[in-house]
C-alpha cells in the first residue's frame, strides 16, 4: 500500500458529518478543506506505477492515468479503492480489465482506459485548475476521439466530446465494490427500489435518470454511475468472478453510443435508495 493510501486509512476516518465529507487527503498527505478540489501529479502504485493525475475531492481521490486517459483508482475516505486496476499482462478480471470508463474498445483504436497492453495512448492538457473545479481534456493519438474530465467536490464527470466518425463506444464501471468483489456486495438502480445481490444480472435499458450504484455490506457508502442523457440503448450489468461489468450502451460485445454524451461517477454516503436517488438526481438539476 502506498504512503498516500496508508494515510487515507489512518487519517481520513471520522471526517464525515451528516453524510457529507468535510475534507479529503491530497497526494502529499495533507487534509484539504471541504469544497476544494486539488490536483497533483504522481503515480498510481497499486495500478503498476503508471504516471497519473491525482485529484482530491471531498469524498474521493481519483487517479487518472496520464497515458491511457482512464481512471485506474477511485479511493474513498476510508482508503478503499473501488476500481482495483492493475496493468499486469494476463491478469484479466483480476486487474488489467478494470477501470472507468473503458470507453473505446476496438473501434478505431482502444482509448480512455488505464494503460494496459491493449490500450492506445492519448495526450492531455489541464484546461481548468480552480479551487472547486479541475478539467482535463484527453485527445487520442489518432486525433479522432476526445474526452473531457471534470472534477468537482462531490463527483467526477466524464464527457465524450468527439466521436470518431462511423464508430461507437460504451461507458463502463469495471471494478470492485468495497475493495473486493464478493458475496457481500450488492447494487441498486433507477429501475426500482429493490436491493439486488452482486451476482444478479440486469439486461435492459435503465429508466431516466439512468443510474446504478454498487455497495458492500461493510461500507456505509455506495459508488454510483450516471448517464446524463436518457436513451433506449442497453445498460447491461453482468458479474464476473473478480469484478463488475456494468456499461451504458453495451449488449455483450456490441457498442451503441455514437454521439457526444456525459456521465458521472462518485460516492453517496448512504445505502438508502431514496437518498441515493435524490442525490444523483440533483446532479442533473
Amino acid at each position: 500500500m502506498s504512503l498516500v493510501r496508508t494515510l487515507f486509512l489512518f487519517l481520513a476516518l471520522g471526517i464525515c458529518v451528516d453524510g457529507f465529507a468535510e475534507g479529503s487527503l491530497s497526494a502529499d498527505g495533507s487534509l484539504s478543506a471541504p469544497g476544494v478540489v486539488s490536483l497533483t501529479h504522481g503515480v498510481d502504485e497499486s495500478a503498476g506505477g503508471g504516471p497519473a493525475y491525482i485529484i482530491g475531492t471531498d469524498n474521493a481521490t481519483y487517479y487518472l492515468e496520464k497515458e491511457g486517459g482512464g481512471l485506474s483508482s477511485i479511493v474513498d475516505n476510508d482508503g478503499v479503492d473501488w476500481l482495483g486496476f492493475h496493468n499486469e499482462p494476463g491478469s484479466g478480471w483480476k486487474g488489467e480489465y478494470r477501470g472507468f470508463p473503458n470507453a473505446v474498445h476496438r473501434q478505431d483504436g482502444n482509448y480512455f482506459h488505464a494503460m494496459n497492453a491493449g490500450t492506445d495512448p492519448s495526450s492531455s492538457v489541464v484546461d481548468i485548475e480552480a479551487k472547486d473545479h479541475v478539467r482535463i481534456t484527453f485527445t487520442s493519438d489518432n486525433k479522432q476521439w476526445e474526452a473531457q474530465w471534470d472534477f468537482y467536490p462531490q463527483r467526477c464527470d466524464f464527457t465524450m466530446t468527439k466521436v470518431s466518425e462511423g464508430y461507437k463506444y460504451w461507458v463502463q464501471y469495471e471494478g470492485v465494490p468495497g475493495g473486493e468483489m464478493d458475496q457481500t456486495d450488492f447494487w441498486l438502480s433507477s429501475k426500482d427500489t429493490q436491493k439486488r445481490q452482486i451476482g444478479d444480472h440486469f439486461i435492459g435499458d435503465l429508466p431516466a435518470p439512468e443510474w446504478i450504484a454498487f455497495g458492500d455490506i461493510k461500507s456505509k457508502r455506495m459508488l454510483y454511475v450516471l448517464h446524463h442523457q436518457d436513451d433506449e440503448h442497453p445498460d447491461d450489468y453482468v458479474s464476473r468472478p473478480y469484478m463488475t461489468v456494468f456499461a451504458f450502451g453495451r449488449r455483450e460485445k456490441g457498442k451503441f453510443l455514437e454521439t457526444p454524451q456525459a456521465f458521472s461517477i462518485g460516492f453517496v454516503e448512504s445505502t438508502d435508495h431514496t437518498v441515493l436517488s435524490d442525490s444523483i438526481s440533483k446532479i442533473l438539476d
